[in-house]
């Protein structure tokens, strides 16, 4: 998946200047798809210029203008044909897993602070995204606000349904993070006391 994919499912909300792209791109899309402002800009001037979306200038302040993007519909033909594609699976590069698998290179201390790391960061991602879907579900999302603004209300329940869907599977994933490293710990305390670890799962 390319950026662009992730600006276009943005831009089916309706129009947004470069800066509200930006903004709103972490509180939406980001969730699954990370790009910093740096590369957010420069892609969207190559989207315009391939003619997946316009530019217009509008009014900024008393005194200045931006650039709002809004998608064409040769946009919206590349997005549908991209969301019908079966997409491959990228080879994993997991750092994390990694250094677990030669933790008998590690001191048993700092192991042990690795995984509570590991525990910390996906017990805040389940938070997060815990209240994400609650208000997708809820419609209180802001993004899930504008977004069914732009749709009739007939589209409504599906919009929402497929959201809260996605965001439950990260959920899912970020708990079996939290379980792993877990189990993790209790691998070190069992390898510390009797150097014998329990295979079982």
């Amino acid at each position: 998946m390319s950026l662009r994919y992730a600006l276009l499912a943005l831009l089916t909300a309706g129009p947004l200047t470069g800066y509200d792209a930006a903004k709103r791109f972490n509180g939406s899309v980001g969730h699954v798809w990370h790009a910093p402002d740096s590369q957010i800009y420069p892609e969207l001037r190559r989207m315009q210029k391939d003619g997946l979306i316009e530019g217009q200038q509008v009014r900024w302040g008393p005194r200045s203008t931006k650039t709002q993007y809004e998608i064409t519909d040769g946009g919206l033909a590349a997005f549908r044909t991209w969301m019908n594609t079966p997409l491959d699976h990228a080879p994993e590069r997991d750092a994390h897993h990694m250094q677990a698998a030669y933790f008998e290179w590690a001191d048993p201390d700092r192991a042990r602070e690795i995984l509570r790391r590991h525990i910390e960061y996906y017990t805040t991602q389940v938070e997060l995204l815990t209240a994400v879907r609650d208000g997708i579900k809820a419609g209180t999302d802001p993004a899930i606000v504008r977004r069914l603004a732009h749709y009739p209300e007939r589209e409504h329940a599906r919009i929402i349904a497929y959201k809260a869907y996605t965001y439950g599977g990260m959920i899912s994933r970020s708990q079996v993070e939290i379980d792993w490293a877990v189990r993790g710990l209790a691998l070190l305390d069992e390898m510390s006391l009797t150097g014998e670890p329990n295979l079982c799962p």
